[in-house]
């Protein structure tokens, strides 16, 4: 016979993690989140419930981090969800030029930032045409014409799987706050050390343990004016989202 203490106890784990990670702040709920994780199908079945009814809302990092869990599971109910709720994603990839986002917010979905990175340089020469694909780096004319959409796109993609710490829209928070000064932005996101440059790729840090706005790596586009442009661009007037 199963001892009843058992059931009633992830049971009443369940309902204990449940409250706080619809109702609770941002910090519980990325505490709550990969404990849900832990109770196995039962959490998982909160985690899709969660992100249920929060759909109709643009997505947060914190959704990002439950379609995270969802994702790298191995739970068949879990990948039937994903497949039915959310076929390309968590974060809707809005494209005004026709550009499938598709890989790289699987990229993110599993945390290869490095492989991210370079897939985000891919997709904004691939914004600018074909002759930026063969050169493979942009001007920054080219950059000031860059779909605001699309820019979006990548931004909230960055900004969903990295709980917050990467993109576009934090680096530009990061450089306003520093009053537009280079030399006190590049230390601070960790891409330069005293008169050291950051060294591509092994000197970077491909996790969420780098530093806030760390990532992308944007001085990959060449030059501060290419960066000067693109943390200027009429994109982030229109999006609030930090």
């Amino acid at each position: 016979m199963t001892d009843p203490m058992i059931l009633s106890g992830p049971a009443n784990d369940i309902d204990s993690l449940r409250r706080p990670l619809i109702a609770g702040s941002e910090k519980v709920q990325q505490q709550i989140i990969p404990q849900l994780a832990e109770l196995g199908n039962e959490g998982l079945d909160v985690l899709m419930e969660f992100l249920l009814k929060r759909r109709e809302n643009p997505a947060t990092w914190v959704d990002g981090k439950a379609y995270q869990v969802l994702y790298n599971s191995d739970a068949p109910q879990a990948k039937e969800f994903l497949r039915s709720s959310f076929p390309e994603g968590i974060v809707p990839l809005k494209s005004e030029c026709g550009i499938n986002y598709n890989s790289l917010q699987q990229l993110l979905a599993v945390q290869d930032f490095q492989a991210a990175d370079r897939v985000t340089i891919e997709k904004m020469c691939e914004l600018s045409g074909p002759t930026a694909v063969q050169r493979k780096w942009l001007y920054f004319t080219e950059v000031e014409n860059t779909s605001a959409v699309d820019l979006q796109t990548i931004n909230n993609l960055w900004l969903v799987h990295s709980e917050g710490k990467f993109g576009f829209s934090v680096q530009r928070e990061i450089w306003l706050s520093l009053g537009k000064n280079w030399e006190n932005f590049w230390p601070k996101i960790g891409w330069k050390a005293g008169n050291n440059w950051t060294r591509y790729p092994n000197e970077f840090t491909w996790d969420l343990s780098a530093p806030r706005g760390h990532l992308p790596l944007s001085n990959q586009l060449r030059g501060v004016r290419v960066f000067a442009s693109l943390l200027s661009h009429p994109a982030w007037s229109k999006n609030p989202e930090k």
